[in-house]
């Protein structure tokens, strides 16, 4: 079977990687062995197509027809062999990832990828490439392509055309722990962060300071609530273990993920948020 894209875990990036592969024409199987995770997704799909409709994006049609293309599967086990893409967007653990990804290789696609933001590529099985989309998904226009020392240059060129079709303008880096863009990001979120816990400023002017003095489109300390306080724990862990103490998170960091503050998808970061809305 043709244009087949899976997606393993239903998190953040996983429905967004739902998102733009259901809009490109793929077939979507979605996989998510929770079914409260599966019931957000579904929930969170219906919101995204119904504001590209209110937007003018979407005709109400063409919105129904995407919502047509996505299948559900409780197990990796329950899809069929050889799709033409399979990307894993699990939590951003290395037992996990490798786990997950020996079993994706069994169903022998033609393009294997992992959404890592920090893990080696080469560190994840063999013919994996990194295909690390940004968040929000369907907005970010950035694809980074990791490509490991044993990486051949077709994957490389699928991973290009697949790009293309998803409407990403990628780049191509070399296999290093946070690879180009989160080594950089994780940097300066960190340091916003330390910022914070100095008492320098507040979040919301620290990221003012960012947005406007250096036009970045979002704040350090927004984007990592709409990332996740654990996301950007883990990577920090992963970074400050490959190069040292200058990616040690900080102690507000740590303690407000042990407190459950993890960003938007609790509601509570270093913002509030009301149904997916800064407050």
């Amino acid at each position: 079977m043709s244009d087949r894209f899976v997606v393993i875990g239903a998190g953040t990036m996983g429905i967004g990687i739902a998102y733009v592969a259901a809009g490109a024409g793929y077939r979507v199987e979605v996989v998510e062995t929770s079914p409260t995770c599966v019931d957000a997704a579904r929930e969170r799909l219906r919101v995204l197509w119904a504001g590209a409709v209110a937007r003018g994006r979407m005709s109400e049609a063409d919105a129904s027809e995407a919502g047509t293309r996505i299948a559900w599967f409780n197990a990796l086990a329950e899809v069929d062999d050889g799709p033409d893409v399979i990307v894993e967007a699990v939590p951003e653990r290395l037992d996990l990832k490798r786990a997950v990804l020996a079993e994706a290789a069994g169903k022998h696609p033609a393009l294997l990828g992992s959404n890592t933001s920090s893990i080696p590529i080469g560190s994840l099985g063999e013919r994996v490439i990194g295909l690390h989309f940004f968040n929000p998904v369907w907005v970010m226009p950035l694809l980074e392509i990791v490509v490991a020392d044993g990486t051949g240059p077709d994957l490389v060129d699928a991973a290009r055309a697949l790009a293309t079709r998803l409407g990403k303008d990628p780049i191509v880096v070399r296999d290093m722990p946070g690879f180009a863009t989160s080594r950089l990001g994780i940097a300066l979120g960190l340091e916003a962060i330390r910022m914070v816990e100095d008492g320098v400023a507040s979040a919301a002017d620290i990221d003012k300071a960012m947005m406007l003095g250096y036009r970045h489109p979002m704040g350090p300390l927004e984007l990592t609530d709409l990332v996740g306080l654990d996301v950007r724990l883990d990577i920090a862990r992963t970074l400050r273990d490959a190069y040292g103490p200058r990616f040690e998170p900080p102690a507000l960091l740590e303690s407000l993920v042990e407190q459950g503050r993890l960003g938007r998808k609790t509601g509570h970061g270093f913002y509030e948020w009301r149904d997916g809305v800064r407050q």
